[in-house]
């Protein structure tokens, strides 16, 4: 699959594996970013305070603090294809779950839900990925899985943000089933059984596994970005859909229009992205300049607040009445848009150097599960934490302390990366001298 690479990202979707796997990402970012959309509506139905508001974050990262680790191990010397199945059908009883929500609490208790199914998609998903593609197109196809999932967090946007604008909760779930569905036939038919290499559970104890991987400077490092940079991102990602709802009265079908910024230009770069990491290396770069690109956007979105003084409202045509776009909504889409840069440029090169940390020890879901462990800790704290601060104090010291949070952890990581890159980082650097 080496030939992959010179051909780009639509080499691979003659691949039906690829296809399969790309399809579970569709349908988890879908649901992702469609659900996101809900519940700013039901923010706004249950008049909920910002720290309530930031549950919706917590709730979800919770459960997969809990179970993220042990997942990691489980798929490590299970059969993938099995859980990817599992974690399909699960995300489908989410969306009947959801689709009978009464209360602000039960609407926390299906964020529990639908966090552990997209931890199941997520993790197995990758590192099936990681595992199936060839060492030097690894970027290509980690760059162009999370494409798929970018394309499809814009089309849930879009069109998730359509369908509750016009329909409601539950004609919009039912067409999130049917987009779960497919996914689920794509692998059952197109995935290899068993795919990737199984580590022999009887060779080390979970315990082992990750006391190995941790004794990595590289990984240490890694990790720590993670935890620092997800109590930022995940305020962003929990609180943009509820400041444009509820402060500017902004419909949620702009919302979703809104949120699209960011994933058109994810969707658009990162297959590239991932390229250029597999050709360039160096993917510590990579890394840092995509974190200090999020912490801009992220510091642009209080800005919104000010709009009206240098942007004027514009009233369009659209389905069949007028809809109002206030100034708020220009500030927005342009601060996700560059959200979407900084995502592109971080992610392929991250996943990319924690899949070639497990490669060493047979362990790329455990590697992965660390990866997605530092996320979940901050993710768990972060909104709430970012939601007292917009309580106690205001929307510009909120967004402002989340882009802080960014910044500082990506001087760290320059910090303790440098001190012991990956192997394939020592390598770029002394070619490169």
């Amino acid at each position: 699959m080496s030939g992959e690479t010179s051909g780009g990202s639509r080499r691979l979707y003659r691949n039906r594996e690829f296809v399969a796997l790309a399809s579970t990402a569709f349908a988890r970012s879908q649901a992702y970013s469609t659900i996101l959309i809900a519940l700013a509506m039901y923010a706004n139905m249950f008049h909920t305070s910002s720290t309530m508001e930031g549950m919706f974050g917590t709730a979800f990262a919770v459960v997969q603090l809990l179970i993220v680790l042990p997942l990691g191990r489980y798929i490590d010397i299970r059969n993938s294809k099995r859980v990817l199945l599992f974690g399909l059908f699960l995300n489908i009883l989410v969306f009947v779950g959801f689709g009978f929500v009464e209360t602000v609490n039960q609407v926390i208790l299906m964020r529990v839900f639908q966090g552990t199914a997209a931890s199941i998609l997520w993790l197995t998903g990758t590192t099936v990925v990681g595992e199936i593609s060839d060492d030097d197109s690894r970027g290509l196809w980690i760059g162009s899985y999370n494409q798929v999932g970018a394309f499809s967090s814009l089309f849930g946007d879009i069109f998730g943000g359509l369908l509750l604008y016009l329909y409601g909760f539950e004609i919009t779930y039912a067409a999130l089933s049917l987009i779960t569905i497919g996914a689920f036939l794509s692998i059952f038919f197109f995935l290899r059984d068993n795919p990737g290499g199984r580590k022999d559970p009887e060779e080390s104890s979970s315990r082992e596994t990750f006391e190995t991987l941790l004794g990595r400077s590289a990984i240490k490092a890694l990790v720590f970005f993670r935890l620092s940079f997800s109590v930022g991102k995940m305020a962003v990602i929990t609180f943009l859909p509820i400041y444009a709802h509820t402060v500017f009265d902004i419909n949620v079908f702009v919302v979703g229009g809104i949120m699209a910024g960011g994933k058109l230009t994810k969707s658009l770069t990162q297959g590239k992205v991932g390229d250029w990491t597999d050709r360039v290396g160096k993917k510590y770069y990579f890394i840092l300049a995509g974190a200090l690109v999020y912490a801009l956007g992220t510091a642009l979105i209080p800005i919104a607040g000010l709009a009206h003084d240098f942007i004027p409202g514009v009233t369009v045509a659209a389905l069949g009445g007028e809809m109002a776009l206030p100034p708020a909504f220009f500030v927005l889409f342009a601060a996700y848009a560059v959200l979407g840069v900084g995502d592109s440029l971080r992610l392929p090169a991250s996943m990319a150097l924690f899949v070639e940390e497990g490669e060493q020890f047979d362990a790329v879901a455990s590697s992965l599960s660390l990866r997605s462990i530092a996320w979940k800790i901050g993710q768990v704290g972060g909104p709430v934490f970012i939601g007292a601060i917009w309580d106690a104090t205001s929307v510009f010291v909120a967004f402002w302390t989340a882009s802080g949070f960014i910044v500082v952890s990506s001087a760290v990581f320059a910090l303790l990366y440098s001190t012991d890159p990956a192997p394939g980082e020592r390598v770029d650097a002394v070619g490169g001298d």
